[in-house]
């Protein structure tokens, strides 16, 4: 008869086996970015040695990035693109919230279909349609043309994640605003805004990278490379042949707008695992 494993024997195993499992899973997700990392630090041949650190590793590529090509300016590009629809997002998605989630009207409920279901649309079946109203505007080869073009897939799950959140917040804050004679506007600015803040984070955040690693639109509405972004800029960086990319040059500029997301989830990790498991539990 084998004989029976004791709990703590047990315990610590299993306790092994799921740091073993974390430990891959981590490798697994961060691999790919430190492996960009050391590649952005090559030059020369050595981008082809399969090295975990290069032997003289330097900064050329980073320095090159900026001064072949106008990348401080696709930065910025990029940052007031999806800075401009994050805020956009956030205004136009919380009062959506306020009235979908408090205001009983008729047509609520498909109103929000139709908002879920405009999500549902791949990019590339809108292309014509927006290229054509874009044109009509006058907006073609500006920044304005991919904010107005970003909203579309930003707004909807904005939309969803405060609404949600906002259905879960208490009725009795409301009602006592009500009593003490605020209205609508107040009730949502001074007393549901400052405790929406996890979803606003959550949902702010996923505009942000959504309009910041957009990459179709962004190709097909701006012309030059002054009101490119970042991905696009990435994306024509070339060589003198299909065969000889500068492959440090791509991974250093892959590097330098991947910075920044880190950081924001870094900063706002808290917040965001509130906002998305908002509405998740009842009762």
């Amino acid at each position: 008869m084998i004989p029976a494993i004791p709990y703590r024997i047990r315990r610590r195993i299993g306790r092994a086996l799921f740091a073993l499992l974390l430990a891959a899973i981590l490798g697994y997700t961060v691999f790919p970015f430190y492996w960009a990392i050391v590649t952005s630090l090559k030059t020369g041949s050595a981008l082809f040695e399969p090295r975990l650190w290069p032997r003289e590793p330097g900064l050329g590529n980073y320095l090159a990035v900026f001064r072949e090509q106008p990348f401080a300016r696709n930065i910025a590009n990029s940052a007031i693109v999806a800075g401009t629809v994050t805020l956009l997002s956030l205004f136009l998605g919380i009062t959506a919230a306020f009235a979908l989630g408090r205001i009983r009207f008729a047509g609520r409920r498909p109103t929000m279909l139709v908002i879920l279901a405009v999500s549902m649309f791949p990019q590339i079946a809108l292309l014509s349609g927006l290229f054509q109203l874009i044109r009509w505007l006058g907006l073609y080869n500006s920044l304005w043309a991919l904010i107005l073009a970003y909203l579309i897939f930003t707004l909807p799950f904005t939309v969803w994640i405060l609404t949600a959140f906002i259905r879960e917040l208490p009725r009795e804050l409301e009602e006592a605003a009500i009593v003490d004679g605020a209205g609508p506007w107040q009730t949502l600015t001074r007393v549901m805004l400052p405790l929406m803040a996890p979803a606003m984070a959550a949902a702010g955040l996923l505009a942000f990278i959504a309009a910041w690693n957009e990459f179709l639109f962004a190709l097909t509405f701006t012309l030059t490379n002054d009101q490119r972004t970042v991905p696009v800029a990435i994306a024509l960086i070339s060589g003198s042949s299909a065969f000889e990319l500068p492959w440090g040059n791509i991974m250093a500029a892959s590097v330098v707008v991947t910075l920044p997301l880190i950081v924001l989830v870094l900063a706002f990790q808290r917040r965001i695992v509130a906002g998305l498991t908002a509405g998740a539990v009842k009762g």
